[in-house]
């Protein structure tokens, strides 16, 4: 029987994917997911977890990003699985002319602003709740293009990685 911790402890779990993420803390990340996860609507294709922590890895490499989900609605199913919906909002930069986007090359590209939602399935794995399904549906992408303005790094403060422990 799922209770209001199992949703605070999902709600945590998708918190730390979005920071792993960011931080580019692949062993944190991996950690999030059933060994056979599955996975979709990314611009990748993934055979398990470890196949999807390498290939967003790969696609995060010289990628300033933001990752942010936000408003979920999560509901116990009748197998012992939790479903999930998160809204979801990115931010990547890269630089510019460094990339295409799907195959087109779309003159000073640096970068997209994405929007849409996370469809999730949590199922427990030694007592935890894990993401067993992850698919990824966009319902807007803008190209950011032109001249690339980004304040300096200094006037941003660092989070500090550690501030809550994983669980």
């Amino acid at each position: 029987m799922t209770g209001p911790e199992d949703f605070e402890e999902i709600r945590n779990l998708k918190a730390d994917y979005f920071r792993h993420l960011d931080a580019k803390n692949w062993s944190g990340l991996r950690s999030l997911f059933h060994a056979d996860a599955t996975f979709g609507g990314f611009p990748f294709d993934t055979e398990d977890a470890d196949d999807f922590v390498r290939s967003v890895s790969g696609f995060l490499h010289g990628v300033d990003s933001v990752h942010q989900g936000f408003m979920p609605r999560l509901a116990a199913t009748a197998d012992s699985a939790i479903h999930g919906l998160w809204s979801m909002h990115d931010y990547l930069l890269w630089p510019r002319d460094s990339r295409d986007y799907r195959g087109a090359c779309v003159p000073g590209l640096y970068g997209i602003r994405g929007y849409g939602f996370y469809e999730e399935e949590y199922r427990r794995l030694n007592g935890r709740w894990r993401i067993s399904v992850m698919r990824l549906l966009r319902t807007r992408i803008d190209l950011l293009t032109g001249d690339q303005v980004r304040p300096p790094m200094s006037s941003l403060i660092e989070p500090t990685p550690d501030w809550i422990p994983d669980a």
